[in-house]
């Protein structure tokens, strides 16, 4: 059965001293059930975009065994403890988090690259990411694949989900599934990404409505397929670090709108047929 998420008041907030309150930051969890739709590269530029919004972001790798995230924000070899050592007292919270090299408002806390999911004690998790909220605006948690106890252990401490969802009807089946489990609580949203414009005109991927048929979730904006995604990946640089293509901007779009902000979502629009594009489908038909 899914761990309960903590209940705290509708302000978010926790009590330090008699008459005195301090905000907690928004726990977010961000996961999809399937692996490989662009959890790991959702949560590094959304981090990325809100903590170039001014506000302070903690990205937590839950994620035990197959670490990442520090590679796309070009961390790896900065990382000397990581999220077990935290949760097993080997070491203070604040000898695990890893600044970012880019911002001095984001940090990493990378998972375990050599232990397993299962060594993670999950009500040490829960106290882990609301010591994380009494510090940071917002403490993105980047879950792995799946729907055992990683999981478990991602969404545990969390309050709100961003579930990521490509246009394949086996992603989409499986974030049906995810979302099911998580239920209204978590008040999932929704980004679907990697879309690519000219299938979904050819008829050879699902379109956004056709996701949105399905899932029925608050739309938080559309990631396109673009290559310039891998090629940033690789150098540990974000797309959101950036603002010179519709990507970059759609991160930041979508960032905005966790924000609060009254932006519309963004989206990728489909390019009208050529000239010679509706001539030759004339002939075909």
């Amino acid at each position: 059965m899914l761990p309960q998420a903590h209940d705290v008041t509708a302000e978010r907030r926790v009590e330090t001293t008699v008459g005195e309150t301090t905000k907690l930051g928004r726990a977010v969890v961000i996961t999809s059930g399937k692996g490989g739709v662009g959890k790991t590269t959702t949560t590094a530029n959304l981090g990325t975009a809100l903590a170039q919004r001014g506000a302070r972001v903690a990205l937590v790798d839950a994620d035990v065994g197959l670490r990442n995230l520090d590679i796309l924000l070009g961390l790896e070899n900065r990382v000397h403890h990581h999220l077990l050592d935290v949760l097993e007292e080997t070491v203070t919270l604040d000898e695990a988090l890893v600044p970012d090299k880019h911002g001095d408002n984001l940090f990493l806390l990378a998972a375990a690259q050599a232990r397993e999911k299962d060594e993670v004690d999950t009500e040490k998790m829960r106290a882990l990411i609301e010591a994380l909220r009494e510090r940071f605006d917002y403490v993105l948690i980047d879950s792995p694949a799946g729907i055992e106890k990683g999981f478990k252990n991602a969404v545990i401490g969390a309050e709100e989900a961003i579930v990521v969802c490509t246009p394949e009807v086996s992603a989409v089946r499986d974030v049906d599934r995810i979302v099911g489990l998580l239920g209204n609580r978590f008040r999932p949203q929704l980004i679907i990404n990697r879309l690519r414009p000219e299938l979904v005109k050819k008829g050879k991927m699902l379109s956004v409505d056709d996701v949105n048929a399905i899932l029925r979730l608050p739309l938080l904006g559309v990631i396109a397929d673009e290559p310039q995604i891998i090629v940033t990946t690789n150098r540990g640089e974000p797309l959101a670090l950036r603002r010179d293509t519709a990507t970059a901007n759609a991160y930041h779009a979508i960032a905005a709108r966790i924000a609060g902000e009254d932006v519309p979502a963004p989206t990728v629009e489909l390019k009208k047929a050529t000239f010679f594009e509706r001539v030759f489908k004339g002939v075909r038909s």
